[in-house]
Order: C-alpha cells, then sequence, then structure tokens
C-alpha cells in the first residue's frame, strides 16, 4: 500500500505535515482536483514506477490530461497526494519524495 511506505517515509524522515485527510473518509473528486492545480506550479505523478512532472508555468494540459494523472480508479484523487508549497506530488515515488519532500 503506497500510503503506509508514504507514512513511513515522513516519519523517517521526520518531515512534518499541517493537515492530513484519510482518503478513504474525505472524498476528493474532479473539480476538488482541479482547485488543487489551480494552486499550484508543478505536479508530480507517479504511475507505476514511471514519474511524470506536469510544469504548469510552461504549458497547461486541458483537464482532461489533468484528471488522468490526479483521479484514480473509484473516480477519486488517488492517494497519497501532497502539496508542498507550490508544488503537487500524487502517488509514492521514494526518490521524487526524497527529492522534494523531506527536509534537507
Amino acid at each position: 500500500m503506497t500510503c503506509a511506505r508514504t507514512q513511513e517515509f515522513l516519519a523517517k524522515n521526520a518531515v512534518k505535515t499541517i493537515e492530513q485527510l484519510d482518503a478513504r473518509k474525505n472524498k476528493l473528486g474532479e473539480s476538488d482536483a482541479l482547485k488543487l492545480v489551480g494552486q499550484v506550479d508543478e505536479i508530480y505523478a507517479t504511475k507505476g514506477k514511471k514519474v511524470i512532472h506536469v510544469n504548469l508555468k510552461q504549458a497547461r494540459p486541458d483537464n482532461a490530461e489533468l484528471l488522468a494523472l490526479l483521479i484514480g480508479p473509484t473516480g477519486n484523487l488517488r492517494a497519497p497526494t501532497i502539496r508542498k508549497g507550490r508544488t503537487l506530488l500524487v502517488g509514492f515515488d521514494a526518490d521524487t519524495f526524497q527529492e522534494l519532500v523531506a527536509e534537507k
């Protein structure tokens, strides 16, 4: 389970969270996902072993492309999702988290 790996990563690297929501209890759909997109400049979405980087300042994909990265098979925002500043990370990739989330 990627959420468990995320929790382990956050604890191991002493990353403090401001707000944490349980994806099973707090369903965030397409409109919520697009609102998040409006608050960030970059998205890193992990699909399998591939990390897709979207720089929204350079070129913003259409909503369908963004939703394909953000929404899971349940129709809700994929978990884990982390927002750090103006960067959104969707899905878990240890290397990406180490680079972008862990305190240096």
